[in-house]
């Protein structure tokens, strides 16, 4: 018996894992398995219009259907396009596993046409990464990688597949079960430990949940209320944890941080107990370090081993996994007399509430609660920048609403390609993305694969024609020098800026999208906005770029002075 090529073996393995949809690029290294996909006829292959986009489509497919996304890309530039996209998910814990094409064994290191160490090169930004170096190791190797995507702490595996392992014959066989010596992840939660934070928490007279985005990716939102409602406990996230309980309960207070509510930031300031699920603690959330949570005791609940007292230490570590910790908490807890405490965070919330100020023009608040009125159900995928912190400080999230972002490496370009994949995963779901004019523009290209695979998402494009996440900052700290920010500046203008006038924005968004065959509306006012998302709602096959025309001095507020504490937000300007 001769066996089948890797290339066969392959497509066998993504039928086996059950795989439906494989985004891919095809090139010269990954022709033959291109033409094996040509054969099969149980997984969809969408072909974007760049590997950047590729990667980010993959990735919230995964987010948002809870399976893991999958990618083929060729070697060389193929390959290191998905660098960014694999930091992104390693990040944010999106379980992916990325196929890269390589040269044939006998050209790895000699700088070959379309050579790349790729696995090198993304060693610290996925889970595993390996170069499959034998025929017979490639089955067992592709098992592992799904395996490892998906367990423990999620994350991006790469394979990389050089081109005469993948024409070796070889056996057919894909193998059913995965013993790796050395990844065993975490399973159970130690009950010692977890009855020594319970006790802690009857014990506590301004407890605090934080909800990290560990809640979300768990999918374990429905017993996190239920443990928030049984202990009577106020509950914060970080913008990744929102929609770990519903925006609108009355015992969520808000997102936590650089630009968190003041509420919340104050709750985490005056608490005595922080008992955290499922979040890393990073520089955004906490602020100076020596002055987070300076009156509370910390329990701190994570899968990852190595995210427990790495940057804030803690006095309770509880290493695992979010909704089987929540789901054995349910077990034990009883309510808390926090009364007074709640109270407490109301009058914080009364004295300075979460809204902005009205300029007399449409602004993001408008659009926002526009979509919260228009959308029932929804999967709302934002780019990164100002529009990104306003969809996390307003948008509603509930059990019918689902939130999507780059939060870790704050990806511009994420929001287009993320609703491309969100909308192939769920097609029943409405999709929105919501973009600056500057990250719009990253993978503008998609808007071609939302119009060939006929998807309806609606595309926001909140147009200030500046970089405004650093264009608030350059006018809050850097005396308004609006360095390398301003969109419409070019050779007409450059070192002539306020003496002559501002050259016209480009693109023209409306016609762009019209040139793709897609639909573009223009909004310009207030009482435009609610119309425009109707006749989105209308296109069942097309998708629909709205450009919101707003205000470059719509600034993002609470927030938080680089190097400040919580308590030193900066409320208005």
């Amino acid at each position: 018996m001769k066996g089948i090529s890797g290339n066969k073996l392959l497509v066998k393995a993504l039928h086996e894992e059950g795989v439906d949809t494989l985004f891919g690029y095809p090139g010269a290294c990954t022709i033959d398995i291109s033409d094996e996909l040509h054969k099969q006829d149980f997984t969809k292959v969408i072909l974007p219009r760049h590997e950047q986009a590729l990667v980010h489509e993959a990735d919230a497919y995964a987010r948002s259907t809870g399976k893991v996304g999958v990618c083929l890309v060729t070697s060389g530039p193929g390959a290191t396009n998905l660098v960014t996209g694999l930091a992104t998910a390693n990040y944010d814990s999106v379980p992916l596993v990325c196929f890269t094409g390589q040269v044939a064994r006998h050209l790895i290191g000699n700088d070959a046409f379309q050579e790349v160490d790729i696995v090198g090169i993304t060693r610290s930004i996925t889970k595993y990464g390996v170069t499959v170096r034998n025929r017979e190791d490639l089955g067992r190797i592709i098992k592992e990688a799904f395996y490892i995507a998906r367990t423990g702490k999620p994350g991006p595996v790469l394979i990389d597949l050089p081109k005469d392992v993948m024409a070796e014959l070889g056996s057919a066989e894909y193998p059913a079960a995965v013993n790796i010596r050395g990844y065993k992840p975490s399973t159970g939660v130690h009950i010692g430990q977890l009855k020594r934070a319970l006790k802690m928490l009857s014990k506590a007279k301004r407890p605090l949940f934080l909800a990290g985005g560990g809640v979300n990716i768990a999918h374990a939102q429905k017993q996190f209320t239920k443990l928030a409602e049984t202990t009577n406990v106020p509950v914060i996230t970080t913008i990744m944890g929102r929609g770990a309980i519903p925006t609108n309960h009355p015992l969520y207070i808000g997102n936590v941080g650089m630009h968190g509510a003041y509420a919340s930031n104050m709750a985490v300031s005056e608490c005595d107990l922080l008992f955290s699920i499922g979040t890393r603690f990073n520089d955004r959330i906490t602020g100076k370090l020596h002055s987070f949570a300076p009156h509370a005791q910390i329990v701190h609940i994570d899968i990852d081993t190595a995210a427990i007292s790495r940057n804030v230490q803690v006095d309770v570590p509880i290493v695992a996994d979010a909704k089987e910790a929540i789901e054995k908490m349910l077990e034990y807890v009883s309510e808390i007399d926090t009364k007074k405490w709640l109270d407490e965070v109301g009058e914080w919330k009364a004295e300075h509430p979460l809204v902005m100020k009205n300029h007399g023009v449409m602004g993001p608040m408008d659009i926002i609660q526009a979509i919260n009125e228009q959308f029932e159900k929804a999967i709302i995928v934002t780019d990164v920048g100002q529009h990104q912190m306003f969809t996390a400080q307003y948008a509603e999230i509930t059990n019918e609403k689902q939130l999507l972002m780059s939060g870790g490496l704050g990806t511009m370009g994420y929001g287009l390609p993320g609703a491309i994949g969100a909308q192939i995963g769920n097609p029943d779901i409405p999709v929105i993305s919501i973009s600056g004019d500057g990250g719009m523009q990253m993978n503008i290209q998609e808007i071609a694969t939302a119009v060939l695979e006929e998807l309806p998402i609606i595309s926001c494009v909140f147009n200030n024609t500046y970089l405004g996440m650093v264009r608030q900052w350059q006018k809050l700290f850097y005396g308004k020098r609006y360095a390398m920010t301003c969109l419409r500046a070019g050779a007409a203008c450059r070192g002539k800026c306020g003496e002559v006038p501002c050259p016209p924005y480009t693109p023209d968004f409306v016609k762009l999208a019209e040139s793709y065959g897609a639909k573009g509306i223009r909004v310009t006012k207030v009482e435009e906005i609610v119309p425009a998302f109707e006749e989105a709602k209308k296109s069942k096959k097309v998708p629909t770029i709205i450009e919101f025309i707003i205000s470059p001095e719509e600034l993002v507020y609470p927030m938080i002075q680089p190097g400040g504490t919580l308590e030193e937000m900066i409320l208005d300007c």
